[in-house]
């Protein structure tokens, strides 16, 4: 025995109960009595009518307590390492004392100056001392033509 499932209120048609409604389109449409095939044809919601399958099944209605709700698992938090660091050196950092750290911190700030020094200091010999072009105070080309200097 074949059961055909109304289109509107999803309820169940057994043979030789209920209507079948061809679309233009050639879309067939099967309904249980004439309450859905009306509703249907003035283009009801079936989603927003409550005594319909499809409205209590959007509404959570009639769930027997057989389907229990599901869990949801918890997050574990997981550690690894970033590129150029792992886990042990990241522990043992995260282990050391505010002192240990500043420490660290300002042995490395006076090696970067004493680098900076020492480039500066190259930079300083690798260049040739030459004499200014022109000695004396800057004129403007403003002030060459004749225009009034400054503002």
């Amino acid at each position: 025995m074949k059961l055909e499932i109304d289109s509107f209120s999803g309820y169940r048609i057994y043979p030789s109960k209920g209507k079948l409604f061809v679309r233009g389109d050639s879309k067939v449409f099967r309904f249980a009595s004439s309450k859905n095939a009306s509703l249907f044809l003035q283009r009801k919601n079936p989603r927003k009518i409550a005594w319909t399958v499809v409205y209590r099944r959007m509404h959570k209605k009639g769930i027997t307590e057989e389907v229990a709700k599901k869990r949801s698992r918890k997050t574990v938090k997981h550690q690894r390492g970033i590129v150029g660091a792992d886990l042990a050196t990241i522990a043992a950092r995260r282990n050391q004392t505010a002192a240990i750290r500043s420490q660290q911190r300002l042995a490395a700030i006076t090696k970067a100056k004493s680098e900076k020094k020492e480039k500066e200091v190259k930079k300083e010999k690798a260049k040739p001392a030459r004499p200014s072009a022109a000695s004396g105070p800057k004129v403007s080309k403003q002030q060459m033509k004749g225009g009034k200097g400054g503002r």
